[in-house]
């Protein structure tokens, strides 16, 4: 699974530590799979589950006080506060686990693995959108957003996402597309994806033309907002002095760009080309890289957050 490290203008907790997190997750994530795959384990040969893990399986953040109907009932939360100054602070996490009632609908291997996923994906939308002490309204559109989540549980751990990040540049603020840190580049991404089987017809134009059946009609050509995402890339990385390659891409899995013209600087990635393409990031097997983290912190450090103080450390006060 990708890491979502910036949701909109969402408060992000890897905004406090970029070089700290990203290895966290991969370390954390692969042993709560671990232990998540063997309480299945036990419980399809017992038919009984422990349901009390002990503090050190804590890891994953849960607010003490919110239930999201999307994790109601399915985790047990023990808090935990810790507030240390100056420094990083530590979080108030919860416990990752099922009741016996829940792992009765996971027949099979795949089972098991979707329901993990599904589970990772829901904290992933937590922490891109919360910190110990601050959280930001979230829109719960997220949790089902397809496209996101298509690629926060497809590609690799060590994969950076900041999803429509909000930037402030030169006293604007400006929403940009999608922003892919892998281990090798950093790809800018946007997604043209309408009826299935539509076809898309580019130019240099404000407008592209598309047609469906035997209709055609104007869509917003998805190359500006693609232009202008690397533009601002390019320029924080290369400001901060970040020797990391930076490709445009717009992909369609379900419809097909036609663009004799097209500029050697973008990539068209429709239905013919996404597969392979697709495939090929996720056998990128690279570990996490310095100039990849490098990266994360320049432009984390220029996205736009807006949060509140948590209501039980207000009460607190």
């Amino acid at each position: 699974m990708a890491q979502l490290i910036k949701l909109q203008n969402y408060i992000s907790r890897y905004e406090q530590d970029p070089f700290h997190y990203p290895a966290r997750y991969v370390r954390l994530k692969k042993g709560e799979w671990e232990k998540f795959h063997n309480q299945w384990e036990y419980q399809r040969s017992t038919g009984i589950i422990h349901t009390e893990p002990g503090e050190e399986e804590n890891w994953l953040l849960e607010e003490p006080k919110e239930k999201h109907f999307l994790l109601r009932g399915l985790f047990s939360k023990k808090e935990k506060r810790v507030e240390t100054e100056p420094g990083p602070l530590q979080e108030d996490e919860a416990l990752f686990s099922m009741n016996e009632s829940e792992f009765i609908y996971l027949q099979t291997e795949e089972d098991v693995k979707k329901a993990f996923v599904d589970k990772m994906f829901a904290f992933q939308v937590k922490w891109a959108s919360s910190t110990l002490l601050h959280q930001s309204p979230l829109d719960h559109k997220y949790y089902v957003d397809e496209q996101l989540k298509f690629l926060a549980t497809r590609l690799p751990d060590t994969f950076l996402i900041l999803y429509k990040p909000v930037f402030r540049f030169r006293k604007a603020v400006v929403e940009l597309d999608i922003v892919l840190i892998t281990p090798l580049q950093v790809w800018c991404l946007t997604f043209l994806e309408e009826q299935d089987e539509a076809v898309f017809t580019g130019s240099s134009d404000r407008f592209w033309m598309k047609r469906f059946r035997e209709t055609e009609s104007k869509v917003l050509s998805p190359a500006v907002s693609l232009a202008r995402t690397e533009t601002i890339v390019k320029k924080l990385l290369r400001h901060h002095e970040v020797d990391i390659p930076v490709r445009k891409a717009i992909l369609s899995r379900n419809g097909y760009i036609d663009d004799p013209s097209a500029p050697a600087d973008i990539y068209y990635i429709d239905k013919r080309e996404f597969p392979r393409w697709f495939q090929e990031m996720r056998q990128l097997s690279s570990p996490l890289k310095t100039i990849q983290l490098k990266a994360a912190k320049v432009l984390l450090a220029h996205a736009d957050s807006i949060s509140l103080r948590r209501p039980e450390w207000e009460e607190e006060i």
